[in-house]
């Protein structure tokens, strides 16, 4: 083994202010071609007849797979910590946020 493959590389990983606010998202339509995924990231307001894409991460089949792994054992340390999370298997379009009211 040489000394390159011995050693673990560090990345400097910066966050500005404006990235950390995040951005809200409600739904999450992904695609795929051959050679990447795309997932695009809306947020469907109640009453709106349409909704724009927020955000758009395009990723390789490798790095897609990578993220599906993390994003199970994540949920799967929440749920020990925190009990089941209920979701449907897939919401009702448009989103439906309850009565509305009136001012």
């Amino acid at each position: 083994m040489s000394d390159q493959a011995g050693k673990e590389q560090k990345i400097n990983i910066e966050l500005d202010e404006k990235t950390a606010e995040g951005t809200y998202s409600n739904l999450a339509i992904i695609n795929h071609s051959i050679s990447e995924f795309i997932v695009d990231f809306i947020a469907m307001m109640p009453g709106a007849p349409k909704a724009k894409v927020k955000s758009r991460i395009i990723l390789t089949p490798e790095h897609a797979k990578r993220l599906h792994k993390a994003l199970g054992e994540n949920i799967q340390r929440f749920e020990q910590a925190n009990g089941q999370i209920n979701a449907q298997e897939q919401p009702p379009i448009p989103l439906n946020f309850g009565p509305t009211g009136e001012a």
